[in-house]
Protein backbone atom coordinates (compact mmCIF):
# COMPACT_ATOMS: atom_id res chain seq x y z
CA UNK A 1 0.00 0.00 0.00
CA UNK A 2 1.42 3.32 -0.96
CA UNK A 3 1.45 5.80 1.55
CA UNK A 4 1.90 9.87 2.09
CA UNK A 5 3.56 11.79 4.50
CA UNK A 6 1.05 15.31 5.21
CA UNK A 7 2.79 17.97 7.38
CA UNK A 8 0.13 20.12 9.31
CA UNK A 9 0.36 23.36 11.47
CA UNK A 10 -1.34 22.33 14.72
CA UNK A 11 -4.33 24.75 13.56
CA UNK A 12 -4.69 22.90 10.44
CA UNK A 13 -4.56 19.07 12.07
CA UNK A 14 -7.54 20.51 14.50
CA UNK A 15 -9.38 21.44 11.28
CA UNK A 16 -8.82 18.43 9.65
CA UNK A 17 -10.05 16.36 13.01
CA UNK A 18 -12.83 18.35 12.99
CA UNK A 19 -13.81 18.18 9.33
CA UNK A 20 -13.28 14.54 9.58
CA UNK A 21 -15.03 13.50 12.90
CA UNK A 22 -18.08 15.67 11.28
CA UNK A 23 -17.88 13.55 8.04
CA UNK A 24 -17.83 10.29 10.27
CA UNK A 25 -20.98 11.45 12.24
CA UNK A 26 -23.03 12.01 8.90
CA UNK A 27 -22.33 8.47 7.75
CA UNK A 28 -24.81 6.07 8.47
CA UNK A 29 -24.78 1.98 8.86
CA UNK A 30 -25.05 1.82 4.60
CA UNK A 31 -21.45 3.61 4.55
CA UNK A 32 -19.84 1.71 6.86
CA UNK A 33 -16.85 1.14 4.73
CA UNK A 34 -16.69 4.52 4.73
CA UNK A 35 -16.54 5.21 8.45
CA UNK A 36 -14.10 2.30 9.05
CA UNK A 37 -11.53 4.23 6.62
CA UNK A 38 -12.55 7.72 8.54
CA UNK A 39 -12.21 5.97 11.89
CA UNK A 40 -8.67 4.36 10.60
CA UNK A 41 -7.65 7.99 9.55
CA UNK A 42 -8.87 9.14 12.57
CA UNK A 43 -6.69 7.07 14.67
CA UNK A 44 -3.79 8.13 13.60
CA UNK A 45 -4.21 11.86 14.95
CA UNK A 46 -3.51 12.49 18.61
CA UNK A 47 -6.19 12.15 21.53
CA UNK A 48 -9.27 14.37 21.19
CA UNK A 49 -8.39 15.98 24.29
CA UNK A 50 -5.30 17.16 23.01
CA UNK A 51 -6.85 18.35 19.46
CA UNK A 52 -9.29 20.64 21.33
CA UNK A 53 -6.32 21.91 23.34
CA UNK A 54 -5.16 23.53 20.33
CA UNK A 55 -5.58 27.36 20.47
CA UNK A 56 -6.68 28.39 16.85
CA UNK A 57 -6.55 31.97 17.79
CA UNK A 58 -2.86 32.60 16.89
CA UNK A 59 -3.76 31.24 13.46
CA UNK A 60 -6.63 33.39 12.87
CA UNK A 61 -4.89 36.69 13.88
CA UNK A 62 -1.67 35.76 10.81
CA UNK A 63 -4.86 35.86 8.08
CA UNK A 64 -5.81 39.47 6.76
CA UNK A 65 -9.36 39.92 7.24
CA UNK A 66 -11.48 38.66 3.78
CA UNK A 67 -13.70 42.29 4.07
Amino acid sequence: MESFHLELTPAQMKITHAALRSMLDDFGHEERDVGRLLRDVLAKFPDAETVRAIDLTPALQRRPDAA
